[in-house]
């Protein structure tokens, strides 16, 4: 057998350990498909004093993360988060002639391109399947198990914050704010949310599957975003009477007019494996078009189910035993990679879900009807709630597939009849035929 794999990490949160804890774990299984151990031989700390839940026993421990990258190591772990920091150790470790494995999605999002390229040029590794859902191999059924097909599109739940409030709010009619202080008391959400539930988040991780999916190159700039505070307690249950469920999706679509790139809430019909995905749960939706539709579920966050994907990659490095990458990271030779048209979110067509709080008069299903069917845009489904003690009147419409700008147009004529209450609440349908 092979001489061991040295790895050292910065940064020694969550992750982190979980990568010591479960290499020492199944130590002897890892090296057995590896064809060589992999050891742990450097970390750095933040406070070398703070107790941690893994065996530091035989590791060096530095306080800089610049000593790990200098150490006599044959990957680095790049664990800590961030983009400027990590950017500029990463580049430091291929310099040094050593391979990368990160879990930073923001990091590859945004700086990717040229971190691969830098890779790529050194016959380095720069591998990322922890980026993206966690525990949930994605990266490598995209880049490897689905080489065969042409994939035209993907949807997935890929933030579990976002989930888990959605969650929430379904199962036990929890408002938004009353969820999101829940997943912050369990240690889902941040003290600051605003990545998770803006869709950042998940926007950096559509960004990674969407360039393998397609061969193109990392285009963050160009995913839409649309966060989940605009989503009701009223809207979970008027969707779950038109057999919906409302998940925050990341969408990636390609046609003959470009790529469309999505984050937002959206209504999935209650039947599909994505709206049965609850909790802090991931789920990636992948249609090809040699095997149809597949979907992958698991945990997409905490320390073993994300230290499996690190360790995976750090598996492949063991295997090449010093050799060049044969995979690209992105799926595609960097010859192959073709920036594509994106497409704008108002030229992105998809049905509508449209809640509306009317005066309850005569007339009023009618004069919308009249505005929709102006517009070209058909109802594929109605439901009205009569008022009760003399409020008004709540209708939910179901809409036919249209573009974003049209669908608005008509949504301005509605806004202006004199019955429609400011009160409204426009959301994305996909039903995934």
């Amino acid at each position: 057998m092979s001489a061991p794999l040295k790895v050292g990490i910065v940064g020694l949160g969550t992750v982190g350990q979980g990568v010591v804890r479960v290499l020492q774990k199944n130590a002897a299984a890892i090296a057995a498909r590896a064809g060589r151990a992999i050891v742990v031989t450097d970390v750095s700390v933040r406070n070398a004093a703070a107790s941690r839940d893994c065996s530091l026993a035989g590791i060096r421990v530095h306080a800089t993360p610049e000593a790990v990258v200098a150490a006599d190591v044959d990957v680095v772990c790049e664990l800590i988060g961030g983009t400027e920091l990590a950017n500029d150790l990463i580049l430091a470790a291929l310099a040094g002639g050593k391979s990368v494995v990160t879990a930073n999605k923001a990091l590859i999002a945004e700086k990717g391109n040229a971190l691969i390229a830098d890779a790529q040029a050194r016959g380095l590794s720069l591998a990322f399947e922890a980026a993206v859902a966690g525990g949930i191999p994605i990266i490598k059924v995209l880049r490897e198990g689905l080489t065969a097909n042409d994939i035209d599109s993907l949807a997935g739940i890929i933030n579990g914050t976002s989930n888990y409030i959605l969650t929430q709010m379904t199962v036990k009619g929890q408002s938004f704010a009353d969820a999101l202080k829940d997943a912050q008391k369990l240690g889902y959400a941040e003290a600051d949310p605003t990545f998770d539930v803006e869709g950042i988040d998940a926007a950096h991780k559509l960004t990674i599957l969407a360039s393998i999916a397609f061969g193109t190159p990392l285009n963050f700039a160009a995913v839409s975003t649309e966060g989940l505070s605009k989503v009701q307690a009223q809207d979970i249950q008027l969707a779950r009477e038109l057999g919906y469920r409302i998940k925050s999706l990341g969408i990636a679509k390609r046609s003959e007019h470009g790529v469309e790139l999505r984050v937002h809430p959206t209504l999935v019909p209650d039947d599909h494996l994505l709206a049965k995905t609850d909790g802090a749960l991931n789920a990636v939706r992948v249609h090809g078009n040699a095997v149809g539709q597949t979907v992958y579920v698991g945990r997409g966050a905490g320390g073993e189910p994300t230290a499996s994907a690190v360790i995976a990659d750090l598996v492949d490095i063991a295997r090449l035993n010093g050799a060049a990458p044969v995979v690209p990271a992105l799926g595609f030779t960097a010859a192959a990679l073709s920036a594509k048209p994106t497409l704008g979110i108002e030229a992105i067509e998809s049905a509508y879900y449209l809640r509306l709080t009317v005066a309850d008069e005569p007339g009023v299903l009618r004069a919308l009807t009249t505005i929709l069917a102006d517009a070209d845009i058909s109802v594929e489904a109605i439901l009205q709630k009569e008022p009760e003690d003399h409020e008004d009147a709540r209708i939910a419409i179901i809409t036919s597939v249209i573009s974003g700008s049209r669908f608005d147009a008509a949504l301005e004529r509605i806004r202006a009849l004199p019955f429609v209450r400011p009160d409204m609440s426009r959301l994305r349908v996909e039903h995934f035929e």
